[in-house]
């Protein structure tokens, strides 16, 4: 089989190379001469590059990207909306990652000065490409990479109906180490909340940064074509912007800048007609606001080469090929006609409810059941309570065994509202509690370092429990990883959880939008933390923890304090007679995979083993990367990388 790739940008020199690396025959027919430098730079998905970089032998060739962790969104007058934690995403400049390609395979696969013109067809299948330098390239298959102007693409299926341009962007990339370096790895986007205008920009190294202006050209548009008249209207455009998008404009080039009219059409019904597909831009368009154009390209070149060499049918091929990608591809094209509605209409969002154009968070990993639950569980907690610590192990096998039957509501108790309220009989100033952290943490083996208490006393745990409800509006899963986080951070990193800086880090750490947390804990959810109170003196909680189970029949049990795991087993018997308990794998990357932090008390027990064993297994892990960890005075942290990127 000979494939014949028209097109030599992204999605065609990676067809190329996938099918290179299955030792099909290929042919790239590239119009331009010499490696093409047009376009600045983008975000790009791990999901895009990684089958790239599989095909780099011991990465031997060096692909520059720059890690791109987090999304910043504010308005105009600085003011944050939001800031979330961003999962596998990069800002690669275009000539970066076409030279990386270009080192992947082979020259002489790789014809260039070839601008497509026709096929010869013969029983009415493309036996040949013909070009206008009068070149002709037989193949067996032929695919049409030849972008959202794809004259491939017209000839299948004739001229297609692009949507309007009601957006624009201007692009460019500038050098400014002091910029690059001050917003290291963070896509910063402001966005009118009146009409539609937007500047973002991305470091592409700590002294580079690309930048983006989108606008309404209803508002206004540029009259010139310019660099003088292209510079003259982003300035008056952005007049009221901050002062960082002005030092960024003051720093371009707008020779080398470029105005993008952004549109899209429809899904095709199909992306081939007999031996001719289409991948890329030329198969579905979207509009850039997902930034998942030059991902979409790469997964469509190499899904269409695995097809290719698991069917012996070309037919069938491309017929499994779109089977694969439509619902994807259809799925962001409506995805970036909802954010071009929004961008357009911003007033018609509330600030909580802004869509971000990123794939956002890492994955959290509960295990799901299916309907309602048997058995409802009120417990009772507080951040800083030690023996809800210590409790960890027991709740996390809990929910590895029995989560199929049993919801686990939290409520927040209200330990300490300050010293002077505080009723505790053994603890009755911070020094007390210092001590108490370090013979609890000895007597059970859980870390606990109570020198915060002498470092940096807590005035209350009612901060940090106020912070835990407003994570509770914004996600009820990713607020039980905050909870966990806050109390690492409290009971091990010796941080006051009271200050706002290391709970907006705990938020930012476990995927929630910090900035949105932020607008909750001074709202509404005090008003949710007050009813927590409320609740836990009508059913008379004196301490924590305090677990109530109810079944609807009338029945409550209620469990008190510290308890063996026996005890809450015996209640889930009562409950539910004959109930079967779920025998979880153990294996140590399944239990990081279900958890992404553990104490080595709680790998030990949820993997029962020895903690000789679980030793040598978490060492091994460390050594190969698998695992990092936080070592405090009374023991380790130790935190997952396996959905590192």
């Amino acid at each position: 089989m000979k494939v014949v790739v028209i097109g030599g940008g992204i999605a065609g020199l990676s067809l190329g190379i996938f099918l290179e690396k299955k030792n099909i025959e290929v042919v790239i027919c590239e119009r331009f001469v010499g490696a093409p430098t047009r376009g600045h730079a983008f975000l790009m998905h791990e999901d895009g590059i990684a089958p790239l970089k599989n095909l780099n032998p011991k990465n031997k060739i060096i692909l520059p990207s720059q890690r791109v962790n987090e999304f910043i969104l504010k308005r105009p007058d600085d003011r944050e909306v939001k800031d979330l934690r961003l999962s596998q995403w990069h800002c690669i400049k275009r000539s970066d990652l076409i030279g990386f390609q270009l080192s992947l395979i082979p020259s002489v696969h790789l014809k260039e000065g070839r601008t497509f013109s026709h096929f010869i067809i013969k029983n009415n299948k493309a036996i040949a490409a013909v070009f206008e330098n009068g070149d002709v390239e037989y193949g067996d298959v032929f695919v049409g990479a030849d972008g959202a102007n794809s004259k491939v693409r017209q000839i299948l299926f004739d001229d297609v109906t692009f949507t309007p341009v009601q957006v624009k962007e201007i692009v460019g990339i500038v050098t400014n180490k002091e910029i690059a370096s001050s917003y290291p790895a963070v896509f910063t986007k402001f966005q009118d909340r009146t009409n539609g205008r937007a500047f973002g920009f991305i470091p592409t190294s700590d002294r580079e940064l690309v930048w983006f202006m989108q606008y309404d050209p209803s508002i206004a548009d540029i009259t010139g074509t310019t660099p003088d008249a292209l510079r003259s209207f982003c300035f008056k455009f952005m007049y009221d912007f901050p002062e960082v998008v002005h030092d960024i404009l003051r720093s371009n080039d707008f020779s080398t800048s470029y105005i993008w009219e952004t549109k899209d059409f429809d899904l095709l019904p199909s992306f081939h007609k007999q031996n001719v597909a289409l991948i890329g831009d030329a198969a579905h368009l979207a509009l850039p606001f997902t930034s998942a154009g030059t991902t979409n390209a790469i997964v469509d070149a190499e899904t269409l080469a695995e097809c290719l060499v698991e069917s012996n049918n070309v037919e069938i091929a491309f017929a499994k090929y779109y089977a694969k990608r439509a619902q994807e591809v259809s799925e962001h094209l409506m995805k970036g006609r909802e954010l071009k509605k929004q961008f357009l209409d911003p007033s018609s969002h509330a600030d909580d409810d802004i869509p971000v154009p990123l794939t956002i968070g890492a994955p959290i990993h509960f295990k799901k059941a299916k309907g309602n639950k048997a058995i409802q569980v009120l417990y009772f907690t507080d951040p800083i309570c030690s023996t809800c610590w210590i409790i960890q192990p027991t709740l996390r096998k809990l929910k590895l065994e029995y989560d199929e039957y049993i919801n686990i509501e939290y409520c927040m108790g209200g330990l300490l509202p300050s010293w002077e309220q505080y009723n505790g009989s053994k603890i009755t100033k911070p020094v007390d509690a210092a001590k108490h952290w370090e013979e609890v943490g000895a007597q059970h083996d859980m870390p606990l370092d109570g020198d915060i208490w002498y470092e940096d006393p807590l005035s209350s745990s009612y901060p940090p429990s106020i912070a835990f409800k407003a994570a509770q509006i914004q996600d009820p899963e990713r607020a039980i990883l905050f909870l966990r986080r806050i109390k690492e951070m409290v009971f091990t990193q010796k941080k006051n959880i009271i200050k706002w800086e290391h709970l907006r880090r705990a938020a930012f750490d476990v995927g929630l939008d910090s900035a949105r947390l932020l607008r909750d804990y001074e709202g509404k959810a005090r008003e949710l933390f007050r009813q927590d109170l409320l609740l836990s003196q009508q059913l008379g909680v004196k301490g924590f923890p305090t677990l109530f189970f109810s079944n609807g029949d009338n029945k409550q049990y209620v469990i008190r304090g510290l308890q063996p795991y026996e005890r809450f087993e015996q209640i889930i018997h009562k409950m539910i007679p004959g109930v079967k308990k779920d025998s979880y794998v153990r294996t140590p990357e399944e239990l990081f995979t279900y958890f992404p932090t553990m104490t080595e008390k709680e790998f030990v027990y949820l993997g029962n083993m020895s903690k000789e064993e679980a030793m040598i297994v978490l060492n091994k892990m460390y050594r190969q990367g698998a695992i990092d960890k936080y070592e405090s005075k009374n023991g380790t942290i130790w935190i997952s990388r396996l959905n590192a990127a």
